[in-house]
């Protein structure tokens, strides 16, 4: 029993990082600005078809960047972790990561790379308050049970 509740425990650990607020916010404005686009262009009167498909085109677009906001995650594994922003995946190994900040008024989580690169981590942001805090304490615990060891 003692294994399985240690292997429940590292499950528990690695489970997916992603933001709360931030993916309804996504969702409602996303949904919002669609069924927007759509009403516009059935309701106003004497408009082009071009200008109708113009406003269901806005509006497919801004859905389209808000599910991708939406998207926004961090995936874990024992070997490393992807981190997945708004516009760019990036994977990295365990190793490659030094530290994990979440100080100085930054919005979300950054990471100190090896090379040298701070790398942002747009899935533990600082408007979920308390849950970000102790999403980032986790992945801090995750970099350091994962990280370099010392005297090989």
């Amino acid at each position: 029993m003692a294994d399985s509740d240690r292997r429940g425990e590292r499950a528990r650990l690695h489970r997916p990082f992603a933001p709360r607020r931030a993916r309804v916010v996504a969702a409602v404005i996303g949904a919002l600005a669609l069924l927007g686009g759509v009403v516009l262009a059935l309701v106003l009167p004497d408009m082009a078809t071009a200008d109708r498909a113009g406003f269901v085109a806005v509006g497919v677009l801004v859905a389209a960047f808000m599910a991708r906001q939406a998207m926004v995650r961090v995936l874990v594994d024992e070997q490393g972790l992807e981190v997945r922003n708004l516009f760019l995946s990036r994977r990295l190994e365990w190793a490659e990561v030094v530290a994990v900040r979440f100080g100085g008024g930054q919005p979300w989580v950054q990471l100190d790379l090896a090379d040298g690169d701070v790398l942002a981590v747009m899935a533990v942001q600082r408007a979920d308050g308390a849950l970000a805090e102790a999403e980032a304490r986790r992945l801090a615990t995750l970099v350091a049970l994962h990280g370099p060891r010392d005297g090989g």
